[in-house]
């Protein structure tokens, strides 16, 4: 029996889910297969269409993988690996799943091939990953993490196209592309009835904006105790491949993308805005705050801590930069907002889509063979990544979210204008 989109969510939400283990074998019994409705040719077409819009949908992709750190159970596994709980270690791990990422649309899908032995890599170190977690008491890496997992990967891009500038360029490209995720989720262990890529484009993108609403919008408003450290010393290690990353913006663009009230950065959000807050306060003054609570879902996962209510004031919205969340931003994040936005609106175009893929290409060359931004900071040996070895392990504890919610000294004004320039 086929499930609505809306039915197939409250499947993947459930306790038996969140239960059951990504795989049930030991790594050395894992058997990898090809599922019986796999269609070489909508997967070779979903490549072809990665590499025509290469530079924004690896945008996407790491703006959901801050997201994904949100998720209570998933950042409770991978605090517990201590394999990303330090800038070094969360560099080489993230680098490494850059690159197997990559690889998989750099390659043909079969036995023997680099993305074969990439998937069989990464599905090796979450049973790893399971079993360890599970011996600690912190739970295992379950059916519902990976499909959630999975939202990092494809939901922005699916969700907001053009806030990427993503442009389809040949018949049936988005088809072709969720059919290559859907293929990628089966081969990591994702079963059919989990696994958020749906026959169709239109059922996934119905799935992953039901996620959005249920999970990552709630998450991200009350992000679990770590979230921040973890979603920081990510960021900070990408800044080694991707000068162009901001702590701050990007955090803020997380949660733009998100849906979490309050953060608008278009007149068309602070608009829409400003009339939902009108429409909660029904007729009281507009000095009245609104709990931001009221604005979204209630989160459809345990494991988010209690916090007081955040209110939201009408006036705060009569200009984006009132907007309390974007008057915090430095001048710096704001600037980096500005220039991935102007970036995104050439990228629609021919010219600006060859350039800025000409680019990421170029990058990811420095990446596999001179990054050497994080020769300076980890030293040259330190700075390659093997996809196929280990990722290191740290003692660095992470720090609670308080730490980062501090008020910040101001930044000098030469500092400023040379993050500008540089």
């Amino acid at each position: 029996m086929k499930l609505s989109p809306e039915e197939f969510v409250n499947q993947l939400l459930t306790k038996e889910a969140s239960e059951q283990p990504s795989d049930d074998v030991k790594p050395e019994e894992l058997v990898m297969e090809l599922p019986e409705w796999f269609d070489e040719k909508q997967f070779n077409q979903a490549r072809k269409f990665y590499d025509e819009n290469s530079y924004s949908f690896s945008s996407s992709m790491l703006q959901g993988l801050v997201a994904v750190l949100s998720v209570p159970s998933i950042l409770r596994v991978l605090v517990g690996t201590r394999r990303s709980s330090s800038v070094f270690t969360a560099y080489k791990r993230y680098l490494s799943t850059l690159l197997h990422t990559i690889s998989w649309f750099e390659h043909e899908l079969k036995p023997g091939s680099m993305s074969w032995r990439s998937l069989y890599a990464v599905r090796s170190r979450h049973v790893k990953a399971s079993l360890a977690s599970n011996a600690k008491g912190t739970g295992v890496v379950s059916q519902r993490d990976i499909a959630l997992t999975q939202f990092g990967f494809i939901g922005f891009s699916v969700l907001k196209p053009d806030f990427f500038g993503i442009r389809q360029l040949g018949d049936g490209d988005w088809q072709a592309y969720n059919h290559f995720w859907r293929v990628i989720g089966y081969m990591i262990g994702l079963d059919d009835r989990y696994n958020i890529c749906r026959e169709t484009i239109e059922e996934t993108r119905e799935v992953c904006q039901l996620l959005l609403d249920r999970v990552y919008t709630p998450c991200l408003e009350n992000a679990p105790e770590y979230f921040e450290h973890m979603a920081r010393v990510m960021l900070d290690g990408m800044w080694c491949i991707n000068p162009t990353v901001d702590l701050e913006a990007n955090m803020y663009g997380c949660r733009y993308l998100a849906d979490v009230p309050g953060y608008i950065y278009t007149e068309r959000d602070r608009i829409e805005l400003q009339q939902k807050l009108r429409k909660h306060l029904k007729g009281k003054s507009l000095d009245t705050g609104v709990d931001s609570s009221l604005l979204m879902s209630q989160p459809a996962v345990d494991g988010l801590p209690e916090r007081a209510p955040r209110l939201l004031y009408y006036n705060d919205y009569n200009t984006i930069e009132t907007a309390p969340a974007y008057k915090q931003l430095g001048l710096k994040s704001k600037y980096k907002l500005a220039c991935f936005n102007i970036y995104m609106c050439l990228y629609t175009t021919f010219i600006g889509r060859w350039y800025f893929n000409a680019n990421f290409k170029f990058s990811l060359f420095l990446m596999r063979y001179f990054p050497f931004l994080a020769f300076f900071r980890f030293g040259v040996r330190n700075s390659y990544v093997n996809i196929f070895v280990e990722d290191l392990t740290s003692d660095t504890k992470p720090k609670i979210n308080s730490e980062y919610y501090k008020p910040q000294e101001p930044t000098p004004w030469y500092r400023t204008v040379l993050e500008l320039l540089f």
